[in-house]
């Protein structure tokens, strides 16, 4: 039960040590082969920057939702909202490889539709379900 609008907190380890867990390893794996290249360019930096805080919040919020999913694991609500998190860390992952290489859009051939669109269609597709889903109580 809450007590005084505090939330009972059963997680080994808090919100603000997996956050900053996160942000350490994201930075860490980032660094040589997307961050450095760029550090001496004023403009591209802020970009990658942007790109890497928001690699840092998806992957964050996609372990954070995965928790929750463990806890609860008959929840098919948080299932989908954690794969619509886990897909955005995959497309913001997309996003900064296109943002710091030189490649091109990858294009779906069947459908001649880029691949992050289709990415997005689906996570908002998981995220629509995950909030409109109805979960049955016996």
């Amino acid at each position: 039960m809450q007590k005084g609008g505090a939330a009972v907190q059963n997680d080994p380890v808090s919100k603000f040590t997996l956050l900053a867990i996160v942000t350490a390893s994201t930075i860490a794996i980032l660094w040589i082969p997307v961050i450095m290249p760029h550090i001496t360019h004023p403009a591209m930096i802020y970009h990658i920057s942007l790109h890497t805080v928001s690699v840092i919040i998806a992957v964050f919020l996609s372990v954070v939702s995965i928790l929750a999913y463990r806890r609860k694991s008959n929840s098919l609500r948080l299932l989908f909202m954690s794969l619509g998190f886990c897909l955005l860390a995959a497309i913001e992952f997309l996003y900064l490889f296109h943002a710091t290489a030189n490649i091109a859009d990858v294009i779906i051939p069947i459908v001649d539709v880029e691949l992050s669109h289709a990415i997005l269609l689906i996570m908002l597709t998981l995220f629509g379900i995950g909030i409109l889903k109805v979960n049955k109580t016996v």
